[in-house]
């Protein structure tokens, strides 16, 4: 499950479990909740403060979790309404944000980077990798407004419509992520980041980043229906 640590004013939220190294990460309900409760942790603090996630070994996070999807496919479209509440829930925080991702970050994994305000990726290991057009899967409304606004529309075709598996050179050439930093410099680099913004915590950044994302955060509100999935509008 994840866990918070706190750098000075920038808090560390890794998406992983501290005992483990190379969990997947993947959205399960109770990782979600978790997810949140830390947020709203993290939210509550008066004054200077950044944000950054991250987490440990392989992956960053490998996105839904498929397992517990196949188990409980009467729920599908209300669990894809919970993954959009993550995104959407990043996309407007009223701090600095900051992925360092140090893995992988495949699916719904690699639109939560995208979610934040600015992306480390780790030099030599790992892949920003949009494999819904490999598994038959459409992209939702939200996910497809999405990855068009934070991405532009040349990265959003390379990685929407190719499945590709993009290594941190690549991603940075599309500008998918805005730096790359050596592995055991990754977390430093994301909190030197969100550091020198973490004066800018508060009402005003909330209100411009909702202005800003105005778009995508009604796109990600709409409600996932059978509809809406099986046509392909996302």
């Amino acid at each position: 499950m994840p866990f918070l640590d706190r750098d000075g004013d920038v808090y560390v939220l890794s998406l992983g479990t501290r005992e483990v190294t190379d969990s997947e990460n993947r959205f399960h309900p109770d990782w979600i909740d978790e997810f949140h409760a830390l947020l709203d942790e993290v939210e509550a603090h008066e004054g200077p403060a950044g944000l950054v996630t991250t987490a440990t070994g392989k992956f960053y996070t490998n996105g839904l979790d498929t397992d517990w999807l196949f188990a409980n496919m009467g729920e599908m479209h209300g669990y894809l309404d919970r993954v959009h509440t993550i995104f959407a829930r990043v996309l407007a925080f009223p701090m600095a944000t900051v992925a360092a991702v140090n893995g992988h970050a495949f699916g719904a994994g690699a639109m939560t980077a995208s979610s934040h305000d600015f992306r480390v990726m780790r030099a030599d290991r790992g892949f920003y990798c949009l494999p819904e057009v490999n598994l038959g899967m459409p992209f939702t409304v939200g996910m497809n407004a999405l990855v068009r606004a934070q991405l532009g529309t040349r990265a959003a075709v390379a990685t929407m419509t190719t499945g590709g598996r993009f290594p941190a050179p690549d991603a940075l050439k599309l500008g998918i992520v805005d730096e790359t930093a050596e592995a055991d410099k990754l977390v430093e680099v994301a909190v030197a980041r969100a550091a020198a913004l973490a004066a800018n915590h508060g009402p005003a950044l909330a209100r411009i980043k909702q202005d800003l994302h105005a778009e995508t955060l009604a796109a990600l509100a709409v409600a996932n229906t059978a509809e809406n999935l099986a046509f392909g509008r996302g």
